[in-house]
C-alpha cells in the first residue's frame, strides 16, 4: 500500500513580522494619516475662506470710507462757500444801511434846495414823495437782507448737522436761500435807482 497522500497541503505558516514595523501599525495607521490629511485640508480651506471674506470686507469698507470722506470734503467746501456768502451779505447789509443814511441826508439836502427854488408846497410834496419812495425801498432792502442773512445762518447750521436732514431737502433749502438773497440784491439795486434820481 502506498503512503497516504498529503492533500490538501498543510497551511503555510504566517510570515514573520518585520522587526522595523511596530505591532498594529498596518492599515489602521494609514487610515489615521488619511483622516489627518482630510482634517488639515478642511482647516486650510476654512482659513482661506475666512481670509477671503476678511479681504473682501476690508476692500468694501475702504471704498465706503473713501465715499464718505469725499462727501464730507464736499460739505466742508459748501459750508466754507456759504460762510463767504454770509460775510458778503453782511457787508451788503452794512453798505445798504450806509446808503440809507446817505439817502436820508441827501433827501434833506434836496428838499432844502427844492424848497428854495419853488413853491414850498410843491417842494414839500416832492420831498415827502421822494422820502416815502426811498424809505420804502430802504425798508425792503433791510428786510430782504435780514431774511437772507437769517436763512444763510439756518442753512449753515443745517449743513453742520447734515445727518439730521435729507440731502434733497438741503439742496432745495440752499436753492431757496439763493433765491431769497437774489431778491435782496434786486431790492438793493432798486434803492440805488431811487437814490440816483
Amino acid at each position: 500500500m502506498s503512503a497516504p497522500s498529503a492533500w490538501p497541503p498543510p497551511p503555510s505558516p504566517d510570515p514573520a513580522p518585520d522587526p522595523a514595523t511596530p505591532a498594529g501599525a498596518g492599515p489602521a495607521r494609514r487610515r489615521d494619516r488619511r483622516t489627518a490629511v482630510v482634517v488639515l485640508a478642511l482647516l486650510l480651506a476654512g482659513a482661506l475662506g475666512v481670509g477671503a471674506y476678511l479681504w473682501v470686507t476690508t476692500a468694501r469698507w475702504q471704498a465706503h470710507s473713501d465715499t464718505w470722506e469725499g462727501e464730507a470734503r464736499g460739505y466742508a467746501d459748501r459750508v466754507a462757500a456759504l460762510d463767504a456768502e454770509l460775510n458778503a451779505t453782511d457787508a451788503e447789509l452794512v453798505a445798504a444801511r450806509e446808503q440809507l443814511a446817505t439817502a436820508t441826508a441827501r433827501i434833506t439836502d434836496l428838499a432844502n434846495e427844492k424848497a428854495q427854488l419853488g413853491d414850498e408846497n410843491v417842494a414839500s410834496q416832492q420831498y415827502v414823495d421822494y422820502q416815502r419812495r426811498v424809505s420804502e425801498a430802504a425798508g425792503v432792502v433791510t428786510t430782504a437782507l435780514g431774511d437772507c442773512v437769517d436763512a444763510q445762518s439756518q442753512l449753515i447750521s443745517a449743513l453742520e448737522d447734515r445727518d439730521a436732514y435729507d440731502a434733497k431737502d438741503l439742496d432745495r433749502f440752499a436753492s431757496d436761500v439763493g433765491t431769497l438773497c437774489k431778491q435782496a440784491s434786486k431790492a438793493s439795486d432798486q434803492l440805488q435807482r431811487e437814490l440816483d434820481q
